[in-house]
């Protein structure tokens, strides 16, 4: 069983589990194309030590960048950048490493710790 992602004009609407005889006979007739995904497969690598593929696991919204085969989540906040190599968002300022837990403040693109 493989996982599949519906995109359409280069965004994920539909992700699925099928094995790859069950598009020989399915018949769809709305737009976009299903390109296959692997659940195992996180920002650039492969959970179980394989090779990833597409950089991550499609998800709804996602976007999928034909250029790259790729697909990555929708930026979470403005001031956010792309990572071309793990296809993730990192935050201007990486998340402190204690065992504290914390949230983004965009307004001041600062890590805030949740009280």
């Amino acid at each position: 069983m493989a996982y599949y992602a519906k995109v359409d004009q280069g965004k994920v609407i539909s992700v699925i589990a099928a094995e790859a005889e069950f598009f020989a006979t399915f018949v769809d007739s709305s737009p976009g194309e299903w390109i296959q995904t692997s659940y195992n497969t996180v920002g650039g690598v492969h959970l179980n030590g394989g090779i990833p593929l597409r950089g991550n696991f499609a998800g709804i919204g996602y976007t999928y960048d034909k250029t790259n085969d790729v697909f990555y989540p929708s930026q979470p906040f403005p001031s956010w950048t792309l990572n071309h190599t793990t296809w993730t968002w990192d935050a201007p300022t990486p998340m402190p490493t204690d065992d504290k837990i914390y949230r983004w403040n965009e307004s001041t693109t600062s890590w805030v710790v949740v009280e």
